[in-house]
């Protein structure tokens, strides 16, 4: 049942404002139990694993149980994101600036969404609203204080970066765990696309833009677009200076 506010009563249990179902709690069950488990799940076995009846069976409980403490699917979800995820790292206090505070905000991102792929396989259908996610959202935003930036272009700005991240760390999960055979990506176009319907392609495969071989640093890739997103928010910046 939600609470007065309106915010579902398994959110305010993740905050400490409530600590146990308003009726009938299962003795030994705890909202912290029902999500560790369902986050054992979802590494071992994938999200699919996952379903109310799933974690109940690995707790010895029935469904309903459960949904004493977490009233949908969704809760749960939210409340495995913000357990997987965890708390952000502290603000280096080596950082010179807002440009170096958002880099390495988003690398730290980065390497907590890869430790925990299959978060990537989870919707984004709602603002962030579960303690750990806010202690992101707080971190990105302080990473502008000092800037002439409006409160709600920061907003934005955390939230494009954010895209960026999720986005670059699912391509690098879904390579990670592709398991068929490795294919020459320049060659396997040369050999499929007429050039004279793909000039530009057939440009970037001459100049060997394409080739996917032991050169390729995904790393340097990722930097590569990290900065172009930075190159913008700076030039944002400089106009509101």
């Amino acid at each position: 049942m939600d609470g007065d506010s309106g915010v579902p009563a398994s959110i305010e249990a993740a905050w400490g404002l409530r600590s146990r179902p308003s009726y009938g709690p299962r003795p030994g069950l705890s909202l912290e139990q029902i999500v560790d488990t369902a986050v054992r799940l979802a590494a071992t076995e994938g999200l699919t694993a996952v379903s109310m009846v799933r974690v109940g069976k690995e707790l010895g409980t029935s469904p309903m149980a459960l949904y004493r403490y977490v009233a949908a699917k969704n809760e749960l979800l939210d409340l495995m994101l913000d357990a997987g995820l965890g708390a952000p790292p502290a603000d280096p206090g080596d950082a010179t600036g807002w440009r170096d505070r958002l880099d390495r905000w988003s690398r730290d991102y980065l390497a907590g969404l890869l430790a925990n792929a299959w978060m990537l396989q989870v919707p984004v259908t709602a603002p962030p609203i579960t303690p750990n996610q806010i202690a992101w959202l707080e971190r990105g935003l302080a990473a502008l204080h000092g800037t002439a930036v409006a409160e709600r272009e920061k907003l934005s700005i955390v939230m494009l970066l954010s895209g960026f991240v999720r986005s670059w760390a699912a391509m690098a999960a879904g390579q990670a765990a592709d398991d068929r055979k490795p294919v020459d990506y320049g060659q396997a176009l040369t050999h499929l696309a007429d050039p004279r319907n793909f000039p530009a392609i057939t440009a970037a495969i001459a100049a060997g833009a394409i080739d996917h071989d032991a050169t390729y640093d995904p790393d340097a890739e990722f930097t590569f677009g990290l900065d172009r997103v930075l190159d913008g928010i700076a030039a944002l910046v400089d106009r509101r200076t």
